[in-house]
């Protein structure tokens, strides 16, 4: 497990999801290498139930032999819809979701999701998809690149990017890390490159797997999910989808563009538990860097008569 994924935030995570409800039913929605859904089985008693989620085959290889879990080889977007099929028509009790891309998937290669290897431009969560990183560079129009490293990496100079990738695919196609970075080297600050890498890979990364809008998908599926009472517990990685999951607790709306009733009272169904996100703790990035842009959100749901 740890070799596949590191668990970020495990205990802070597991404890706001379970407290003192060992017998709930719950859900981890980003199952990776197991991490946080061993610990979630280890609170459970006999009467307590897992639905897990990952959309990445090479995911479902971590589970472990516990009759308390359900493993599901779908995208967490779909979550309502198996929480109503498992025959929970009254809502679960809990929700975690890890958002981070899992340490597999950076560090293998042939994945294609990481500028330290010479790979195939890949990059999809699930290897079933059609479009990978590679059709998009090659297919996408200057313009939808732009956009695409404009909103999903906030890269500086993201049109003149946009330009250089065009540029250099008629000459030929664009199909390993190492030719995208070629085309976008005059673009890449000495002793810097890694900074502007990392952003123009999680753009890409984002618009393969649409993760924004399965995103948006989820959080409205969990809120749905969730019994009155119920919690919402999110680990976030990066602005853009910290924003969203702010924005939903508030308002019930990823844009924060919050719905108000004939009184004027907002309508959203989720109500924030720590109004600041939690963070790791120092000891705990120096031994996993991954985890230091790591937040952790809470949120219960609202009862009906709110």
């Amino acid at each position: 497990m740890s070799e596949y994924h590191t668990p970020v935030l495990l205990d802070e995570s597991v404890t706001a999801l379970v407290g003192d409800a060992p017998f709930g039913i719950y859900a981890d929605a980003t199952f990776g290498g197991g991490g946080h859904s061993r610990e979630i089985l280890s609170r459970l008693d006999n009467a307590g139930r897992l639905l897990a989620f990952d959309r990445d085959s090479d995911a479902l290889k971590n589970k472990p032999d516990d009759n308390r879990l359900v493993l599901i080889h779908n995208n967490f977007r779909f979550i309502h819809n198996y929480v109503l099929e498992q025959g929970y028509k009254d809502g679960i009790d809990g929700i975690l979701a890890d958002l981070g891309v899992s340490s597999h998937q950076f560090d293998t290669a042939e994945r294609g999701f990481s500028f330290r290897f010479d790979a195939p431009l890949d990059m999809r969560m699930n290897q079933e998809a059609r479009l990978n990183a590679a059709e998009l560079v090659n297919s996408y129009s200057e313009e939808d690149l732009e956009r695409v490293l404009r909103i999903y990496g906030e890269v500086e100079g993201s049109r003149k990017m946009a330009s250089l990738i065009c540029k250099a695919r008629e000459q030929a196609q664009i199909l390993t890390t190492s030719q995208l970075d070629k085309a976008i080297e005059k673009m890449l600050p000495k002793f810097a490159e890694h900074k502007v890498l990392a952003k123009v890979y999680q753009a890409l990364r984002i618009e393969v797997n649409q993760e924004m809008r399965s995103l948006e998908k989820f959080l409205t599926g969990a809120a749905r999910s969730l019994k009155p009472g119920g919690r919402l517990v999110v680990i976030t990685y990066h602005s853009l989808e910290d924003r969203m999951v702010k924005n939903f607790i508030k308002t019930g709306n990823v844009d924060g563009k919050a719905d108000k009733d004939i009184y004027g009272r907002v309508s959203a169904p989720l109500e924030a538990v720590n109004r600041k996100p939690i963070l790791p703790r120092e000891e705990e990035i120096a031994e996993n860097t991954r985890a230091r842009s790591a937040k952790l959100r809470i949120a219960t749901k609202k009862g009906d008569e709110e």
